[in-house]
């Protein structure tokens, strides 16, 4: 007997971006992992790098950061 998985697929975006390779030390990608945790809704790693990317900009522009 097999087991079954539930795979949800997640729809790529409207429009395709450059590729960026990114290597990170065990430390941030613990600090990664761990954000990705706390947010609780599944991101992937580059969803989340993503998301992290857009608040620093975000903040960045409004002379927060």
């Amino acid at each position: 007997m097999t087991a079954t998985r539930d795979i949800t697929r997640r729809k790529r975006a409207a429009q395709t971006g450059q590729p960026l390779m990114v290597r990170l030390q065990p430390d941030l990608l613990a600090a990664l992992d761990a954000w990705i945790a706390a947010a609780g809704n599944n991101l992937t790693r580059p969803e989340a790098i993503r998301s992290l990317m857009a608040i620093g900009l975000e903040k960045s522009e409004k002379g927060e950061g």
